[in-house]
């Protein structure tokens, strides 16, 4: 059900048309929830501190994770004091909780643990805070590292109650799709959008290439995979050897679009011998291990941290989003509008 409807997205086809009166009721509601907050009837809080929300439109992954984590990495480097927060998808706790190096996936969430292991293997202080409201995960974040300068929501495009000062809205090769809403289409929202709680605005491309469309000019990023994969004890393997490898490959990839992640693999020579394509932020506590070969599994870090209490000798390929230069001077210079000199800007990189 899911490949069908991810086909029927891309076209106006016959499934597609089936469900658009649904798609009609998902409309009005999606109007009524933005009329609360344009009204003010719905209350909106603002913190102190500049918040940017990297998001999507389109229902499934766009890379907005990835994306979030090369921009923490990218503003450290400036000198920015950084934080990150999440409603934590797929987690079993409903508390708000500080996301560590040394927390699981089933309390905090598999994208916010990712990202703080990734800032820890670099040595970056990024305090990460999921809730189910940003808000309370921005206050909590804010009162446990009140040096935090600056804010970047992990998704959350229409969640409207945090005040937002920036909105990064991410795309892949898919742009938007049929252009339809859901479940009809693949959008969670009208695009262009007819309601804008932020007057600022960045269109990113993850994708092989800019979606064309309106409202959709914009800055590119790659992706690309590391060539080496880490073992669970920290340790990295080339995958050059992983060509030769005499023990049979099993790829498996609980993303949002696994066919690409496998395909980037063979791109790098790997002779997969089976792939295991697995729901988006896949529970690997159900998982059972295909026992007809003697496979090595490899696979992406977001299902590491969920994989490798279950299988502690899997293999994960780190994802690179590199930002262009000129996305990135454009956030400098929205920055720079946030704190001007004098007001309490951050370091250079050079003074940090």
């Amino acid at each position: 059900m899911r490949e069908a409807l991810q086909r029927a997205w891309l076209l106006r086809g016959w499934l597609a048309r089936a469900l658009w009166p649904l798609s009609r009721l998902y409309a009005l509601l999606v109007a009524i929830h933005q009329h609360g907050y344009a009204s003010g009837r719905s209350p909106v809080e603002k913190i102190d501190v500049p918040v940017l929300v990297v998001g999507n439109v389109v229902a499934g992954g766009a890379g907005k994770t990835p994306v979030v984590m090369a921009l923490a990495v990218h503003l450290c480097a400036q000198g920015w004091s950084v934080g990150m927060i999440s409603r934590g998808y797929g987690r079993s706790s409903k508390n708000c909780l500080e996301v560590l190096a040394g927390s699981t996936a089933d309390q905090v969430g598999d994208e916010p643990l990712l990202a703080a292991r990734h800032f820890a293997s670099a040595g970056l202080h990024v305090p990460i805070f999921v809730a189910p409201s940003r808000a309370e995960a921005a206050r909590a974040l804010l009162a446990r590292h009140p040096q935090t300068r600056l804010l970047i929501s992990d998704d959350g495009l229409q969640h409207y109650s945090l005040q937002r000062d920036l909105e990064i809205c991410v795309f892949d090769d898919r742009g938007v799709g049929n252009g339809w809403l859901l479940p009809a289409g693949p959008l969670r929202e009208p695009w262009p959008r007819r309601y804008t709680p932020c007057a600022n605005r960045l269109v990113l491309h993850t994708g092989e290439h800019a979606a064309q469309g309106p409202g959709m000019a914009g800055f590119l990023a790659k992706r690309s995979l590391a060539d080496y994969a880490w073992r669970s004890d920290g340790q990295r393997v080339a995958l050059s050897e992983l060509r030769t490898s005499q023990q049979p490959l099993l790829a498996l990839a609980g993303i949002a679009q696994p066919e690409a992640f496998f395909a980037m693999l063979r791109s790098h020579g790997l002779p997969l011998a089976r792939t295991l394509a697995l729901p988006d932020h896949c529970d690997f506590n159900l998982f059972i291990r295909p026992i007809d070969q003697p496979y090595r599994l490899i696979c992406t870090e977001k299902d590491a941290v969920k994989l490798w209490p279950h299988a502690p000798d899997a293999l994960a390929v780190p994802l690179f989003m590199t930002l262009e230069p000129a996305f990135l001077a454009a956030l400098e210079a929205w920055l720079a509008r946030q704190l001007p000199a004098g007001s309490g800007a951050p370091l250079s990189s050079a003074e940090a």
